[in-house]
């Protein structure tokens, strides 16, 4: 794996991102302060959070969230749920900079500007993407050291699980992802799909030109013949998979492909498996491994 290249490349998409997410976009403002002389920063989503956390950073808010946050922010001002944060609470607390990520940039640095404020996106698409940013933010906050030893514990991780299947036949996976009522797929744009292309996956629908999800019907589907069937879940997880075993037992089709023939279709673990790339990577790849290659 020559990991350190992977991400020098996508550092550097992902310092773009911190320019054109500026209000203020001035590349020379690296660290600014208020004229307390104090960092404010403010997290939207609990994968951003923690990576702050990581890299030994102080927030004025946070997000809400049902998920676990980390315990240095216990009792900060709460700025609301990830894909609409309140603009007001956000205002009232002086940030340098608000930290979202990527995914909701279309819909919030609009919303961020309109109120004067400064921002940086986080690519949080893939695991990749995320250390690409742990290491941006390190050089923009003065925390090169922390995201250094995090870098230094990816590569080795990495390097490591590589080996185990260097070698083997990559085998062809199609990605569900589970949505209230209905499911789309998930391409290697998303961070299920990142996952699968990091365990040494195929994605039988690639990177679906630029895409993160696609729609396609099940007789698509076929045609690309995949050895396993991965089902992810978005929002409520229990319903999702009510859904998928609804739909795989009623819908005739699904018994024609090999994967489900095999028994080759799995539930993943919606705590592992979410929308935004977060330091559960290592579970999730282990969890893959006997899933696409087999107990050893």
């Amino acid at each position: 794996m020559k990991i350190k290249k992977i991400l020098s490349f996508c550092l550097a998409g992902m310092l773009a991102f911190s320019i054109t997410g500026c209000v203020n976009q001035h590349p020379e403002e690296t660290s600014s302060t208020n004229e307390s002389g104090e960092l404010r920063l403010v997290a939207t989503s609990p994968a951003v959070a923690q990576i702050c956390n990581r890299l030994n950073l102080d927030l004025v808010g946070i997000c809400e969230s049902s998920s676990d946050l980390p315990e240095r922010y216990d009792g900060l001002t709460t700025v609301g749920m990830a894909m609409n944060p309140d603009l007001e609470i956000i205002k009232s607390l002086n940030p340098d900079y608000i930290l979202s990520p990527s995914s909701l940039q279309n819909d919030l640095q609009p919303k961020y500007a309109s109120i004067g404020e400064k921002s940086l996106f986080l690519d949080l698409k893939s695991v990749e993407g995320m250390y690409a940013s742990i290491e941006g933010l390190g050089q923009k906050f003065g925390r090169e050291e922390e995201a250094a030893v995090m870098l230094a514990e990816f590569d080795s991780f990495m390097t490591e699980f590589a080996e185990k299947n260097a070698g083997k036949e990559s085998p062809q996976v199609l990605v569900l992802m589970g949505l209230p009522g209905s499911y789309i797929i998930a391409t290697d744009n998303s961070y299920v799909g990142s996952l699968v292309k990091l365990a040494g996956g195929t994605n039988v629908y690639g990177d679906g030109d630029g895409q993160e999800f696609l729609f396609a019907n099940t007789e698509d589907m076929k045609t690309k013949e995949p050895d396993v069937i991965l089902r992810a879940a978005h929002g409520l997880p229990d319903e999702a998979r009510k859904m998928f075993a609804e739909e795989f037992a009623t819908n005739d089709i699904w018994q024609h492909f090999k994967a489900v023939q095999e028994g080759r279709v799995y539930d993943l673990d919606s705590d592992l498996f979410n929308m935004s790339a977060n330091f559960s990577y290592e579970e999730a790849l282990k969890a893959l491994q006997p899933m696409l290659y087999g107990e050893e």
